[in-house]
Order: C-alpha cells, then structure tokens, then sequence
C-alpha cells in the first residue's frame, strides 16, 4: 500500500506545484508591473518597493493554494482514470477509498496550513502593506496618483485620474469640497506631473479643461473658466499618523476579532461583519480539502488527461465556489441567515456533492 501512496502522491506534486508556480505569477504580473512603474516613473526605493510586494504574495496565495490543489487533483486522476489505471487498481483489489486516502489526507494538511497564512500571516501583510503605502506616499506624493481611484491623500482635494503612463496624466477630475458651499471641480484632458523633489507636494499641470471659480459679488456660487494650461499644487494631508493607523476587519487574527466580538457584545448587528471574518479565514482553509473531495470524482468521472481540460475545469469550479461563498455572504449581510451558514455555504455544497459522487463511483 505504501507503493500506492507514493505513486498517487507523486502523480500529484508535479500538477501542483506547476499550477502553484504558474498561478502566482499570472496573478502577480500586475502588481509586478506597477513595481517598475513606481521605481522608475515615480523615484520610490526599489527596497520599499520590493517590501510591498512581498506584502501582496499572502492574498496571492490565498487565492493560488486552492486553485493549485483542485488542478492537480483534477489533472492527476483525470490522467489515472484516462490510462485505465484507476480501473486496473480497483479490479485489484484496491477499494476506491484506499486510494484516494493520501490525496485526502494532503487536502487535510494543506488545509491546516493555511489556516495561519489566512488568520496571522495575511493579516499582519496587508497592515504592513497599507502602512508602507502611506509611508511611500509621505515620501513621494506622486506614488499617490493611481488611475481608476478616487484619492484622498491630499489636503482640501479628492483627485480621480482615468489614465496614467509614468508622469503624464489623462482625464483629471480635482474636487475641492466645502462644508459651507458647493464642491469646487476642476476638468482636465490632460496632465503632467512636475517634479518637486524634498517637498510633501505634488505640483500638476494641466491642459485644455475648466475649472470652478469663486464669484467675488457672490461667494457662495462659482463662475467656470475655461484654460489651456493651469498650474495647481496638491499638498499632502499630513494629519495621518502612521503609528495610529486602525486595523480593517480583515487585517485582525481571529483572536483581535473575538476581542471585538466581546466589546459589540450587545449590539444589535454589529457583531455580523466580524463573525463573517472569523468564519471566512476558516472556510477558505478548509476549501482545499473539499476542493480534493470534489475534484477526485469529477476527473474519474470525465476520464480526460489532457491539461487544459483539467485547468479549465479547475478555474471553473474555483468560480463557482466564490459565487456560492459571495452568494452567502451577501445574505448573511442582510440577515438572512447567520453569518457561518453564508460563509461556509460554499464548503458545505460542494462537500456534500463530494460524497454524493464519491458514494455513486464506488458502488460501481
């Protein structure tokens, strides 16, 4: 029997690994190429830089893990039931149970490790992560200029930028909120970025566009203009203190959340974003094992070695396990059912089809 473990697990480790190594890089190619930008474009060191990214490996992985061990399962015994092999062990003897007993208990493991990465390791990366940011930012304004987010990081204005290639800028709204008057906006095509270096502040300019001015007969009301070039200095909001930055919901172990649990005791539905957090960093552990439980009989079932087949359906199925978990998540939210019910749907649906399938193949 040990002869078969080792076969079977060794039928595993390559599919694994390789969609491990392949997973992590697709998924990290974005944030790699952001790292060269911000190094090259923006003058950020290469050692925070690196820092960050470091920092995002984590949420890549809680990601990448499940999606490795449902392809190699998916790919390993859809290539020992395509070549006959799960046949041939069956015909000797070898109940289907035994022989996927090591996969199972690997799923197990695995699951158990990640239970840490997800609850101590994740946490702590994605606060680190977000205070590095703010440090960058502290350091080189200009790192704070991403396309597609509304920025908060400067004194008295919220930027949005649709487009930005190194220093130049495309499509730029800059409001100017007032508490005591309408929100002052300022358009612009284009933009550049002008260096202002040892200065807390970035210096824009901007091309063809317009912007709100105050009508000196009535302060409370603006005139628009319209400009070719219009030169604007954003300083930056330097009432964030690194050191007093709160911790998200999401960057807590589960035992900052119980203590947070304990002070909303009694509060009437404060407590369900916290209990979904709990339960989420143990649902995604968990979701390996049920990922070797689901997939074993499917490739059995669909005897295909090929590949792609197996990395198709292992996208898939990691999909549709999302959308049941968002799914539940969402109706926990509205309190519709408790918390662990939405988080852990995912888990409990696929392990009972799991069982379904696993308890029809083997009756064969």
């Amino acid at each position: 029997m040990r002869i078969i473990n080792r076969y079977v697990l060794k039928e595993l480790a390559g599919p694994f690994f390789g969609s491990l190594l392949v997973s992590t890089l697709i998924l990290a190619a974005g944030n790699i190429i952001q790292t060269v930008d911000m190094v090259i474009n923006k003058g950020v060191e290469l050692t925070q830089v690196i820092k960050v990214f470091v920092y995002f490996l984590p949420y890549v992985l809680i990601f990448t893990i499940p999606i490795s061990v449902l392809a190699s399962v998916l790919l390993g015994f859809g290539r020992l039931s395509g070549d006959n092999e799960v046949t041939a062990l069956r015909t000797s003897g070898v109940g289907l149970f035994r022989m996927i007993f090591p996969a199972v208990i690997c799923g197990f493991i695995i699951s158990l490790m990640n239970v840490p990465l997800n609850d101590k390791i994740l946490p702590q990366a994605e606060y680190s992560a977000r205070k590095l940011v703010k440090q960058i930012g502290i350091k080189h304004p200009a790192a704070l200029l991403e396309p597609g987010v509304f920025i908060k990081g400067f004194k008295n204005y919220i930027v949005f930028i649709h487009q930005a290639k190194g220093n130049i800028l495309q499509d730029i709204r800059i409001y100017e909120p007032n508490d005591k008057g309408p929100t002052r906006t300022i358009i612009a095509d284009r933009g550049e970025i002008v260096s202002v270096p040892d200065e807390n502040s970035v210096k824009l300019r901007l091309e063809d566009g317009s912007a709100d001015e105050i009508d000196p007969n009535k302060p409370d009301e603006f005139y628009k203009i319209t400009f070719e070039e219009y030169q604007l200095t954003l300083n930056l909001d330097k009432t964030t203190d690194i050191n007093k930055i709160e911790k998200k919901a999401r960057e807590k172990s589960i035992k900052e959340l119980l203590s947070d649990l304990a002070d909303l005791r009694g509060a009437k539905g404060g407590n369900i974003p916290i209990l979904i957090e709990i339960n989420k960093k143990i649902a995604l552990a968990f979701s390996n094992l049920v990922f070797v439980l689901v997939g074993i009989p499917l490739a059995i079932t669909a005897h295909r070695r090929e590949k792609f087949i197996g990395f198709g359906m292992a996208m898939g199925l990691f999909l549709l396990y999302w959308g049941i978990m968002l799914g539940g998540i969402a109706c926990a939210i509205r309190n519709i059912v408790p918390p662990w019910v939405g988080v852990w749907s995912a888990d409990i649906l696929l392990f009972i089809l799991a069982s379904v399938m696993l308890v029809r193949i083997s009756a064969k």
